[in-house]
């Protein structure tokens, strides 16, 4: 690792990005976010977008969008804002409160618009509102950072890497969170799409913070 990159990872945000991303709405710890900020950092310095897959009401994307802010690149957030499987009724996750009352569904969009509003970066974030598969069949360009974090059953988060890992660049990175090796501390999928990466033979990980992996890319495919 050189120094420039060694840097990179050691990168925090400031005090009032790091706060508005605490009193954001969402799971992500704030330990993972801080490795999280770090990896967009190096990564910012492709030139290339940064994009994650599942935002739900904002919470990492205030980080994305502050690094995308310092590199003078685009954050970008793909989701369908109508909640993952565990956030319907009935489930551990649920939030009522982000229930649209005249459909009777989950819209987080309100509530992820206003959190960018809150943090002042409305500016650096382009919402890409739709299923994951569908927006990345029209996607062609290059990213500098792939972060996955959608749904967490086989079929979401394999149909998340197919359609997303292609586009990370050379020496890009695809970051997964949620990787939980063991089954009693969580869902298998996004651990299964981790190990598919590096036996790939086309990412190398760079990082292990908690459930959070970082890897980058070092050969090509998936």
């Amino acid at each position: 690792m050189t120094a420039e990159s060694a840097a990179a990872f050691s990168a925090r945000p400031e005090p009032e990005i790091l706060a508005a991303f605490e009193a954001a709405k969402g799971f992500m710890p704030v330990h993972e976010g801080l490795a999280l900020y770090a990896a967009a950092t190096g990564a910012g310095a492709l030139g290339l977008p940064l994009l994650e897959v599942g935002t739900y009401c904002g919470r990492s994307a205030i980080l994305l969008a502050d690094v995308a802010r310092g590199a003078g690149v685009s954050a970008l957030t793909v989701d369908h804002h109508r909640g993952s499987e565990e956030q319907q009724p009935g489930w551990e996750y649920h939030d009522p409160s982000v229930v649209d009352p005249e459909v009777g569904l989950m819209d987080t969009l309100p509530t992820f618009r206003r959190t960018l509003r809150r943090a002042g970066l409305e500016d650096h974030v382009v919402a890409l509102v739709g299923r994951s598969p569908q927006v990345a069949a029209v996607w062609s360009g290059p990213l500098g950072l792939v972060f996955i974090d959608g749904g967490h059953t086989d079929e979401h988060a394999n149909a998340d890497y197919e359609g997303w890992a292609p586009h990370v660049a050379e020496g890009g990175l695809l970051v997964i969170h949620d990787v939980f090796p063991d089954p009693a501390d969580g869902g298998q999928a996004p651990y299964r799409i981790y190990r598919r990466a590096l036996a790939s033979g086309a990412f190398t990980e760079v990082s292990v913070t908690d459930s959070l992996r970082v890897l980058r890319r070092t050969g090509t495919g998936i």
